[in-house]
């Protein structure tokens, strides 16, 4: 079986149309064998599901995309997995282990490009899309957007509608550099949440530049490869502390597959700029449905084993 995540510097790319490289993996009995990295060649929406089939992909596991790529890559026989969002090699783990699931709770993203309406969860008051202009200014100042470009998505490393390089937040030797580290995460009273030694790859990212939380950026922004370091982090520096505005109430009928969801259930809402959000289902009445969107870190102190593999000279 061969899986593709879009993908830019280590995690999914939220735009699967404007997606420049997908990562692909080799699986075999819910193990992954090998994984590369190839390029879209330009390709944009249907198109892409062509590049996918000439490479033999069964599965395609991405964050948005509209209806016209969905229908396009069935027709290809490709598996879609939407609604996905950071590490891929987390992402691909998570799907072999039956935890990733595309449940169909999405808000509907119509692209520019198709000359539909634009609609997204701010129409509905998701995530933190009661301040939803002031947010997408917030946005275009950060990735240094110009008012001109059609769009700009939710993060600078993966807008395709920005000018410039991504900007250095945390100076140090590796800033703006590609690097790669293993690692590994714990809660105070021992209990691991993630490693990347348990998955057999290093993560991969654009250090200094707010891919990662704060406190495990600042650490590995200025360390030497070969270096190990342990760190603590205070909420602050990692995902900070839940917020009554993540809370996020809809109206059953407005969320098409929402009526399939339980209180516990995972599922991912589409934000104002097409990325996917990870939200769990905390209440359900016969017309309403309550997501929490806040981290399921958030509040919590987390310590962290880093290990430097490699940095990029770009």
């Amino acid at each position: 079986m061969r899986i593709a995540v879009t993908y830019s510097n280590g995690n999914v790319f939220p735009h699967f149309g404007k997606t420049e490289e997908f990562k692909v993996y080799e699986v075999e009995d819910k193990k992954v064998l090998s994984s590369e990295v190839i390029s879209s060649n330009g390709a944009g929406h249907g198109a892409l599901a062509g590049v996918l089939k000439d490479q033999n992909v069964d599965i395609l596991i991405c964050g948005g995309l509209g209806g016209g790529a969905l229908n396009a890559l069935g027709e290809a026989g490709i598996e879609v997995i939407a609604g996905a969002e950071g590490n891929t090699d987390a992402a691909v783990e998570s799907y072999l282990k039956g935890e990733l699931v595309s449940t169909g709770a999405n808000c509907d993203h119509h692209d520019h490009e198709h000359g539909g309406e634009e609609h997204t969860c701010g129409d509905h008051g998701c995530g933190h899309h009661d301040h939803h202009e002031e947010a997408k200014e917030e946005e275009k100042k950060e990735c240094n957007c110009d008012d001109s470009e059609e769009e700009c998505s939710g993060s600078c490393e993966s807008c395709s509608g920005c000018s410039g390089e991504p900007e250095v937040i945390y100076e140090g030797k590796n800033a703006g550099k590609t690097v790669r580290v293993h690692y590994k995460g714990t809660l105070n009273d021992g209990t691991q949440f993630d490693s990347s030694y348990d998955r057999g790859q290093p993560l991969e990212f654009l250090a200094g530049v707010g891919m990662m939380i704060k406190g495990f950026d600042k650490a590995v922004v200025d360390m030497e490869v070969g270096d190990k370091v342990s760190i603590h982090l205070s909420p602050e520096e990692a995902y900070g502390m839940p917020s009554e505005s993540n809370i996020i109430k809809l109206k059953i009928k407005d969320l098409p597959g929402s009526e399939d969801l339980e209180v516990g259930h995972q599922a991912y809402l589409q934000n104002a700029y097409g990325g996917a959000v990870a939200v769990r289902v905390t209440e359900k009445t016969e017309e309403d449905i309550v997501f929490d969107a806040n981290h399921e870190l958030a509040g919590k102190e987390l310590n962290f084993d880093i290990e430097l593999v490699s940095v990029k000279e770009d």
